[in-house]
């Protein structure tokens, strides 16, 4: 005969779970009050107590970590990449003012407007190039963040963390990101951190 989970479990079990539950739905309603009002009116009871039994077994707060690293290594090497094409950048623009001094130095005095003008011409093409690969580097950027966001609502929709799912509402996004702070600020107060 096949066992229903939960139905047959011991009672000094389920008690003890449904203390725990209690015990954490106590203390995210103490953290919800720190939040703005509006942000309290959408944490409803239902969503906190369904966020306290998912966090009994500590799972949860496992998952969020994991993905918080995970975001920092993104957002450091995404910095990285930014900082390498700066510095690439500001190379090729030294190396170009250096040929160009060099020229002038080397110009006869009649060719040297023809020549300053072929040199701002150079110059205005350079900086047109660095600012069209900084805006393609920053939308690069900004779509690779995107997709991480999208990752991690999908990873604590599948967890079965209330109040995430793929999403791009602003206010929705507002609640996960109230939704993620608990779930951190319970993790230091799990952990003696708080």
């Amino acid at each position: 005969m096949n066992k229903i989970p939960g139905l047959y479990e011991d009672p000094v079990v389920v008690a003890k779970r449904q203390e725990q539950q209690y015990y954490l739905l106590s203390q995210l309603q103490n953290l919800v009050k720190d939040l703005s009002s509006s942000c309290q009116q959408r944490l409803s009871y239902d969503i906190l107590s369904n966020l306290a039994l998912a966090l009994i077994d500590g799972t949860v707060f496992e998952i969020v970590q994991g993905l918080l690293e995970i975001q920092h290594l993104t957002e450091k090497n995404l910095y990285n990449q930014r900082l390498k094409l700066h510095s690439e950048h500001r190379a090729l623009k030294q190396e170009l003012l250096r040929n160009h001094k060099e020229a002038i130095q080397g110009c006869k005095a009649h060719n040297l407007t023809v020549l300053r003008a072929t040199q701002q011409k150079e110059l205005e093409t350079l900086e047109q190039r660095v600012k069209d690969e900084q805006r393609m580097m920053d939308e690069k950027i900004v779509l690779e963040l995107d997709q991480k966001v999208i990752d991690q609502q999908n990873t604590l929709e599948k967890a079965g963390v209330p109040g995430f799912y793929i999403t791009t509402n602003p206010k929705e996004l507002t609640l996960q990101m109230n939704l993620l702070e608990l779930i951190l600020k319970m993790q230091q107060k799990a952990s003696g951190i708080c």
